[in-house]
């Protein structure tokens, strides 16, 4: 292995400023051995609708101004910025060394014998410069410049993440004040049910055994009421933060109760190889893998030859006003070439570490484009089933609507017992709630749904901060 390094070192001393790069070179991993699927499952081929700004398809500006104001006032968006910024300075950075080191220097000295003493007096210009022979330099800008695009789609992944986040609690929002509305819905003719079992209890028609069970059944339903207002609270909270403002600054703008977003009855979205393009985190990832692929050649580079060329230029005098003639200029120019003869294996070894590295960050991509596969198909099988368990509990809650009204009906006329009133009383409050919390559970399937997709970035704005 030495021979071959030193081969390597002739070759390119022979032609010095000749680009002569160590290390392997990149190529983007390919998708489609991890078998990509062509279409997604039980959904249509047909392109996808705009993903940059996807929410909007619901119609709601309330949650339109949302999402624009967590744009602007995200901690998580100005600390994806910041990260953005040291990415752009650590590239100019790498891009600096390329060129060489000047510096400028002014001193004086004395000297003291016991004869006589002396001053000594200098000025001039230091440079340095170590040429880039065997591409150590080139791959670590190689892997400034990856990183830096990784840190722009880190910043456009923290869009999407963001403006998930923002629609699934505003979504929570809208339904447990829904939900809120029924249970109060059902408390009010649960009261009324008591007051008529109070009513025939003082008429002698019943026993107090109905008004005992209907009591029960008024608490049970009021006893729901602060776990569902401690929900909605914690969520318009979650919303404060997420626009960048303090927890309950928005509740007077939330107060009044609005309807879940309604959802499209169908979803264009695109094919699988759509998705491996547009989502931020998998650009992210390959882009991480671009970075270490090039620092294997960095650490490669380490192990040849290093050049370093020194000069300087300057004036030297036994007196300062000396140093303007002519005779005080001395130049000197220097080059030296150094190599490592035994270090142990240390060279080595980062080289085997940054091997590692690399294969860690190409398994780590694969992974993400399983994961975001499986994030896609998970929410449409979320989203299809959501719609059919809808379906179903319209005609259930339907139904217990009409059992609820019919039992009270005839229970007034002494015609059913009162266990009848409270057990259709029950099934249609769960009824309710149910066809409520699975309507909501469909649009937070359509919101999981477009983050899977990588929605909720603009590739032309957000990245020159």
């Amino acid at each position: 292995m030495v021979r071959v390094r030193l081969a390597i070192a002739l070759a390119c001393g022979a032609g010095l400023l000749s680009a002569c790069t160590v290390g392997p070179d990149y190529r983007a991993p390919d998708a489609e051995a991890l078998h990509v699927p062509a279409a997604w499952s039980g959904a249509s081929p047909a392109a996808a609708t705009d993903l940059a700004a996807w929410w909007r398809v619901l119609g709601d500006a309330t949650l339109d101004a949302l999402e624009d104001e967590a744009i602007v006032g995200s901690r998580d968006i100005a600390i994806a910025r910041a990260r953005l910024r040291e990415s752009r300075a650590r590239q100019q950075l790498a891009r600096a060394g390329f060129f060489p080191s000047v510096s400028a220097s002014l001193g004086a000295s004395r000297s003291r014998t016991d004869a006589a003493s002396q001053s000594f007096f200098d000025a001039g210009f230091d440079a340095s410069w170590e040429p880039d022979v065997f591409g150590g330099q080139r791959r670590a800008v190689e892997a400034a410049d990856a990183d830096l695009e990784a840190a722009t789609q880190d910043l456009h992944a923290a869009q999407v993440s963001l403006a998930a986040e923002v629609a699934l609690e505003y979504v929570n929002v809208r339904s447990l004040q829904a939900r809120l509305a029924i249970a109060r819905g059902n408390l009010a003719a649960q009261t009324e049910t008591l007051q008529l079992t109070q009513w025939r209890t003082q008429a002698g028609l019943t026993s107090s055994l109905d008004v005992e069970q209907a009591r029960t059944s008024v608490e049970q339903t009021r006893a729901q009421l602060p776990a569902l207002e401690t929900s909605l609270a914690q969520s318009r909270n979650r919303l404060s933060v997420l626009t960048g403002v303090a927890p309950g600054t928005l509740d007077e703008r939330l107060a009044a109760a609005a309807p879940v977003p309604p959802i499209p009855a169908s979803l264009a979205i695109g094919i699988p190889a759509d998705t491996l393009r547009q989502r931020p985190d998998l650009r992210a990832a390959e882009r991480r893998l671009a970075a270490e692929t090039a620092r294997v050649g960095e650490a490669e580079a380490a192990r040849y030859p290093a050049l370093a060329l020194t000069g300087s230029i300057g004036m030297e005098s036994l007196t300062f006003a000396g140093l303007g003639d002519g005779g005080a200029l001395v130049a000197r120019a220097a080059a030296q070439l150094a190599a490592t003869i035994f270090d142990a294996g240390r060279l080595r070894a980062r080289v085997q570490i940054q091997d590692a590295v690399q294969e860690r960050a190409l398994h780590a991509y694969e992974s993400a484009v399983l994961s975001a596969l499986e994030d896609v198909e998970n929410a449409l099988a979320q989203w299809r089933h959501a719609a059919e368990r809808r379906a179903a509990l319209a005609d259930a809650a339907e139904a217990a609507r009409n059992a609820s009204l019919l039992a009270q009906h005839r229970y007034a006329a002494g015609i059913t017992d009162f266990q009848t009133v409270l057990d259709t009383q029950r099934t249609l409050l769960a009824a309710q709630d149910g066809l409520e919390a699975t309507g909501a559970d469909q649009a937070l399937a359509f919101i999981r749904l477009y983050k899977a997709l990588g929605g909720g970035w603009n590739a032309g704005a957000g990245t020159n901060s």
